[in-house]
């Protein structure tokens, strides 16, 4: 059993790799460019919700209570749409500041899961390629497959899981690298 204050040092620069994998792929790649649509008419429709003065937070449209999926009024409101689900972001400035801090901070979190699952399955001086292999799937499952509950649920645009599962792939691959490379002998 390898403890996690062991395997600080492939948490952190795995943690470091999945950052800047990541920003190379959102700023340099194009493949996520097709990610998102322009809404029709942006800007009438930005300034019918400005009206609401909507909070910041989740919302799904149609809303139904307990036991309206059924209800004949709810199923009309439903098939005649428009139906779907936002988020509403807050107010003011767009801060990437705040945003990459916190996505740093979830590749520590995913390393030290990883680090946890790997210390515990496998001894000091374990083979490179059972700890890229136990990292790799713990990574993995932290940056790729959470994301299809919202392509299932939600109707996320399937490609767009896809794509980002392939990122998770990478991820999950250099997350597992630095683990087999720095696994205490």
């Amino acid at each position: 059993m390898v403890s996690i204050p062991s395997l600080w040092l492939p948490i952190l620069l795995s943690a470091v790799a999945v950052f800047v994998a990541s920003s190379l792929i959102h700023m340099v790649l194009p493949y996520h460019k097709s990610d998102y649509k322009r809404l029709p008419s942006e800007d009438g429709v930005m300034d019918a919700l400005r009206s609401f003065d909507l909070p910041p937070g989740d919302y799904m449209f149609p809303m139904a209570n307990a036991g309206d999926m059924k209800n004949p009024a709810f199923v009309e409101k439903w098939s005649k749409g428009p139906a779907g689900s936002m988020t509403v972001l807050p107010k003011g400035p767009w801060s990437m500041g705040r945003n990459l801090s916190l996505w740093f901070l979830y590749s520590v979190v995913v390393g030290i899961t990883a680090a946890y699952i790997a210390g515990r399955a496998l001894p000091a001086g374990a083979r490179y390629l059972a700890v890229f292999r136990f990292a790799g799937a713990t990574a993995f499952y932290g940056y790729a497959l959470a994301l299809w509950q919202n392509t299932i649920w939600y109707k996320k645009n399937w490609m767009t899981t896809l794509k980002s599962n392939v990122d998770g792939l990478i991820y999950a691959l250099l997350t597992a690298g630095f683990f087999g490379w720095l696994w205490p002998r």
